[in-house]
């Protein structure tokens, strides 16, 4: 019963505005499907794309409309030591809690904004810093994951209230992308220690759902979009999680990206090297942006 995707209308829709994807990798993701879903109808001459704030930001542009879809990279949503989009692989993860107008400086007055936040903060601990990186008096302490998570939240969502034109400024949040990695095999039936490398059908059980989704974590958003609700202040949730849940199928696999040659002994190993978290396209970032579309369109 969806609304049938059409590019002209989207950018009719989106005519003089900014679509924005806030987060990760997976939200960058959907945001290069976006892109590619509306690509196609464009001549090379109608768009353009650019690369600002260290490589934060990529914007690109569809001329004749005088509208953006843009990603930003904010793996955490709040300010974190894994903020640069090329060098962010650090051993131990380190959040300001209460910083964020380092990022939201560059997506408050976006007329669509899509979040997304949950891959990176997959730990049972994390490293929360009151104070600045590099301050001698700055306080460092090892918190709960999901205790940091909703404080993470929190202050995304007090930022949200403040500072974002209601009467502008359509809010999503996307839940979390499934994963299918080498120790949830087992549970869709695989050999223990497979992941999705080889595997080319969906899961056929109906309301499957992997132990790598963790409720507990959507909870908090949920609680926390709730609250801004009651303060006059409206975010979507997108549920992707279990329409992906099925989806094992779905992952590139070995034909990722490598950032590091493949020695032999990780090559005689496919399944260590497989990528089972993002997705490939065309694929299932397709789908969200089916539904993001038809809520764009329903507001």
């Amino acid at each position: 019963m969806l609304k049938r995707f059409n590019a002209t209308k989207l950018l009719e829709k989106l005519r003089n505005k900014r679509l924005v994807f806030v987060g990760d990798s997976l939200n960058r993701g959907q945001w290069v499907s976006m892109v590619c879903l509306v690509d196609s109808i464009l001549p090379s001459s109608l768009k353009s794309m650019q690369s600002i704030a260290n490589g934060s930001l990529n914007i690109f542009k569809v001329k004749e409309y005088n509208a953006t879809i843009e990603n930003y990279w904010s793996p955490l949503l709040v300010e974190s030591n894994s903020d640069d989009p090329v060098n962010h692989r650090v051993p131990e993860r380190t959040v300001r809690i209460k910083a964020i107008e380092k990022h939201a400086r560059y997506w408050t007055n976006a007329d669509y904004i899509v979040f997304n936040t949950y891959l990176w903060w997959r730990r049972p601990l994390m490293n929360v810093l009151w104070g600045s990186f590099g301050d001698t008096n700055a306080v460092y302490k090892r918190v709960e994951m999901l205790r940091v998570y909703e404080m993470a939240m929190r202050t995304w969502s007090d930022w949200l209230e403040v500072h974002v034109d209601r009467n502008k400024t359509n809010l999503f949040f996307v839940s979390m992308s499934p994963t299918h990695e080498s120790y949830r095999a087992e549970e869709w039936g695989a050999t223990k220690g497979d992941n999705c490398y080889k595997e080319t059908d969906m899961i056929a059980k109906e309301g499957y759902w992997g132990k790598g989704s963790d409720p507990k974590m959507m909870q908090v958003v949920e609680k926390v979009i709730d609250d801004l609700k009651t303060r006059g202040l409206n975010v979507q949730m997108l549920n992707i999680t279990q329409l992906s849940e099925y989806r094992k199928e779905g992952h590139p696999s070995i034909y990722r990206k490598q950032w590091e040659p493949l020695t032999q002994e990780q090559i005689s190993n496919p399944n260590g090297y497989a990528d089972c978290i993002h997705w490939c396209l065309p694929g299932v970032p397709d789908v969200w942006n089916e539904l993001l579309y038809a809520y764009i369109f329903n507001q």
